[in-house]
């Protein structure tokens, strides 16, 4: 691997920026540090001379990993916990020992052992698509610290050069990210990930600023200086101390803008645009009810469901919604019923064997194999609802067809719950919107799953991460599509993806017509200050630019050129 210290790059000429796609906005510079680089294996591995003896060592080593995990679960918060916890249970899956026991059985040593289990578990999940598959990155990393513990060797993780500093790395792990300290870590550059993945996520719930994808970060070295924008994808190499200070100039005046911020989403000429956030558990629940937001625009109910080996009865479930209810009291809740299924395998369900998971029995599509399931979630919803103050809605996920969405409006309602809508995330849906939403009262557009159904990029295929980004005219012309539908209607159409809390975006998706925006809570006071910037009328012309661009470069450039600074 070649390097670079305190030069520019092969290519790129002092000030010159490498290419990526910005996750987590903002602006920084610094020193780059390099994630450690992970184990090597030893050159002769050979078979073991005392196999359980070997298989204990390789348990005590996977629980040492597992205990790390809950130890950094426990001192993390919002979706880094939730993360960090699944984690800990992939690395003690009594599975993945099975596979261990195979290996030595087979002639190898341990470490080596270990490095193959691993490495079947990964090809398992690439082969599964979807969510899985972006889970398989995280598999390398539990490999790494599993042979380091075998070798007694220092695992993984990140520097600490003694002062604050950019890091770099070819990829980051969900154990790596969460326990980041923002104070030294200035921004994040990593060669590979995308706009969905745990980086770009846990990046933007820190607030550092991260570039993924950005390949030509290979030739970042130790020490030499970078500038990093997280809104644009850029990475200035050797920048000049006037853009330095320019950048930096305008970060913190950004700081004092948004700590000014307030009250409900509006644009500058009095369009109210509803700002809500999304919550994936109950390690979110507290930050994002302190958020000034006016509710909740995705609750994610998975996190009841996924790594149990039974099914949550109505009571348990009705106690994990309440939570949620009473802590935004007065407020909009949408929850999303279960998101599972093919992708998300639950561990009470026999799923079966499908040929592409992916595009397999999950969301509503499970729901309808176990309409029993769906029925016990709605009734503790319902019932959940009745004790608390909460306006709230309920919606299905991966909703393809009006049928759909007409029948899962019905079954809602005849539990008590007067509000029933569907999520947009397959192509079809957005299509017969108009249709669609004859059956139901509101949309709420999923960009990630919609843009990656479109394009037929797997997220973690890292040469087509281009493809997922929400900035694509593509995407956004079924968006397009769906919001006017809506305004058709006169039913809400919202956006709950990545994309809504881009505070650039949200003004293209505003001019698109949608009518609220659900993003993580730390994003949601930048696209407040942006939308007050812009009246209805520049944001629908801001949308024009977009649309009329030939791909999501130009699109964000050419309306990055022509909003108001942010």
């Amino acid at each position: 691997m070649s390097s670079v210290c305190g030069a520019a790059a092969p290519g790129n000429e002092a000030g010159n920026p490498l290419a990526g796609i910005g996750v987590s906005p903002g602006a920084a510079a610094g020193p780059v540090a390099r994630l450690a680089e992970p184990p090597r294996l030893p050159e002769t591995d050979g078979p073991e001379p005392d196999l359980d003896a070997a298989l204990e060592r390789g348990r005590r080593a996977l629980r040492t990993v597992a205990e790390l995990l809950d130890e950094r679960s426990a001192r993390a918060e919002g979706p880094a916990a939730d993360i960090l916890l699944a984690q800990s249970m992939m690395v003690v899956d009594p599975a993945l020992l099975d596979r261990v026991l195979a290996a030595l059985r087979a002639g190898r040593g341990l470490a080596t052992a270990i490095d193959v289990a691993f490495g079947g578990f990964r090809q398992s999940l690439l082969a599964a698509g979807g969510y899985l598959a972006e889970r398989a990155a995280d598999l390398d990393d539990l490999r790494n610290r599993a042979v380091a513990a075998v070798l007694g060797v220092p695992m993984p993780g990140v520097p600490d050069p003694g002062h604050p500093y950019v890091l770099v790395a070819r990829d980051l792990a969900p154990a790596d990210t969460a326990t980041l300290d923002p104070a030294l870590v200035r921004a994040i550059v990593t060669e590979l990930g995308g706009p969905t993945s745990h980086t770009a996520i846990l990046a933007k719930s820190l607030g550092i600023p991260a570039v993924v994808a950005c390949r030509e970060a290979v030739v970042l070295g130790d020490g030499g200086r970078v500038l990093v924008d997280g809104t644009s994808g850029r990475v200035v190499v050797d920048p000049a101390t006037d853009l330095v200070e320019d950048a930096e100039s305008r970060a913190a005046r950004r700081v004092a803008e948004l700590a000014n911020s307030s009250g409900p989403g509006r644009t500058a000429d009095g369009a109210s645009v509803s700002l809500l956030v999304n919550i994936g558990g109950a390690g979110d629940l507290a930050g994002a009810a302190a958020t000034d937001c006016e509710g909740v625009g995705l609750l994610r109910t998975e996190f009841l469901f996924l790594d149990r080996a039974a099914e949550p009865g109505r009571a348990e479930q009705r106690r994990g919604y309440a939570d949620v209810f009473a802590a935004f009291a007065g407020r909009k809740v949408v929850v999303r019923t279960l998101d599972a299924g093919a992708d998300k395998p639950l561990g009470f369900v026999d799923h079966g064997a499908e040929p592409n998971p992916a595009l397999g029995v999950r969301g509503l599509r499970l729901a309808v194999r176990h309409p029993a399931m769906l029925d016990e979630q709605l009734a503790a919803i319902a019932a959940a609802r009745e004790d608390q103050d909460a306006d709230v809605w309920v919606m299905a996920p991966m909703v393809s067809t009006p049928a759909e969405a007409r029948d899962f409006a019905e079954r809602a309602k005849k539990h008590g719950l007067p509000v029933a809508g569907v999520m947009v995330e397959v192509p079809a849906a957005a299509l017969r919107a108009e249709r669609v939403l004859a059956g139901c009262d509101f949309a709420s557009i999923g960009t990630n799953d919609l843009g990656q159904y479109t394009f037929a990029a797997d997220r973690m295929a890292g040469e087509l991460a281009g493809l997922l980004d929400p900035w694509q005219p593509a995407l956004l012309d079924l968006v397009r599509c769906t919001a006017a539908a809506g305004t058709e209607a006169g039913k809400p159409v919202g956006v709950c993806g990545e994309a809504a809390g881009d505070p650039l975006l949200s003004l293209v998706l505003v001019g698109l017509g949608v009518t609220s925006l659900s993003m993580a809570p730390p994003a949601v006071a930048a696209v407040r200050v942006a939308l007050a910037a812009h009246t209805l009328a520049q944001c629908e012309e801001l949308a024009d630019l977009a649309l009329t661009a030939d791909d999501a470069v130009a699109a964000r450039d050419r309306v990055a050129a022509h909003a108001r600074p942010r």
